[in-house]
């Protein structure tokens, strides 16, 4: 199975990699994963004043913070996965990865808002889950 890894360094992320650890007769050997980290956006204002240069720098650090624990976590687990980044808004940039690599699973962890919360506020796993194809597994 091809399995998508949606990051974003929370507790919530940390929570999912040991949700997967500990299912090895679900998640073992046999699959294939790639971890993906989505960075929001700079402001184009912030970006135009800051240069391309800084800018890169910037998203590149951004993941470096995020993955780091995440690859140790992963490998501890005896997970080999391989690592992807995209920027944008993280819902629409892991729905649009999911469903153009072919992904037979997604799983993300979820802040696990009430109803109330997510009518407000809207959630990266609601607008995940109404935009894409691929089944999802929530981890909570």
């Amino acid at each position: 199975m091809k399995i998508l890894l949606a990051v974003d360094g929370s507790s919530y992320t940390q929570r999912m990699c040991s949700y997967l650890a500990s299912h090895k007769d679900l998640f073992g050997p046999g699959h294939s994963f790639t971890v993906l980290h989505c960075t929001s956006p700079m402001s184009p204002r912030a970006a135009g004043l800051a240069g391309p240069a800084f800018v890169h720098k910037y998203y590149d650090e951004e993941v470096a913070k995020v993955l780091a624990p995440i690859r140790t976590l992963l490998a501890e687990a005896g997970i080999d996965a391989t690592y992807a980044q995209e920027v944008g808004n993280p819902a629409d940039e892991i729905a649009a990865f999911a469903d153009a690599g072919g992904f037979d699973l997604l799983v993300m962890g979820s802040h696990g808002h009430g109803a109330l919360m997510k009518l407000a506020l809207g959630s990266v796993s609601t607008r995940v889950l109404a935009n894409c194809s691929v089944p999802v597994l929530l981890v909570r």
